[in-house]
């Protein structure tokens, strides 16, 4: 029997998938690079924490949250599907999206994506930003600890081959920032601080 031939691409998703990371690291393929972070440490967990409670508080929509669920989004360039661990996912609850999902799993349905900086900062800002976009992923919110400022990244696109989003707002971490329906509430950051 014949087979084809592996691609560049299909040996490194085929690499990356068969990757064992130490307890607490997480594995991720962005833009056709293995990228593995360390395990968070409290204030980015605390930051998380904050957000979250707002979200299922005070969301005009209900709410589901997911910490470090895998995405599959689509690939740009040549490179496999990027694979994404984002540090909160939110999806509408009547939607019942993470209910027998697989540990990647696809984009479709998800609302918002959460990332706090910590060590690859630039790939939060520039790379994953791209990767969001391209899944189609209606709202980024980016806690950006070393800029001390918190950034809505919304309404993706993609113009001249390049996915990004064509709105964001940015606050310093202090003043509130407006969130858009589904969610439609102004989150609070006084407590980042």
């Amino acid at each position: 029997m014949a087979h084809e031939p592996l691609t560049q691409a299909d040996v490194l998703l085929e690499g990356f998938l068969a990757l064992d990371t130490p307890e607490g690291f997480r594995a991720e393929l962005i833009e056709g690079e293995i990228v593995v972070t360390p395990p968070p440490d409290g204030d980015h967990e605390d930051y998380i924490n904050l957000i979250v409670k707002q979200v299922i508080r005070k969301s005009a929509t209900d709410m589901d949250f997911s910490g470090n669920k895998g995405l599959k989004l689509r690939s740009g360039d040549g490179c496999p599907k990027d694979h994404a661990i984002p540090d909160g996912t939110f999806a509408p609850t009547r939607l019942r999206l993470y209910r027998g999902a697989d540990p990647w799993m696809p984009c479709d349905g998800v609302a918002m994506v959460l990332e706090v900086t910590s060590t690859k900062p630039r790939a939060d800002r520039e790379a994953k930003r791209r990767c969001y976009a391209r899944g189609g992923i209606p709202l980024y919110l980016l806690v950006d600890r070393e800029d001390a400022s918190i950034t809505l990244f919304s309404d993706p696109e993609r113009v001249d081959h390049r996915d990004d989003y064509r709105d964001h707002r940015t606050r310093p971490l202090g003043k509130p920032l407006p969130i858009p329906a589904p969610f439609a509430f102004d989150l609070d950051t006084a407590d980042f601080l």
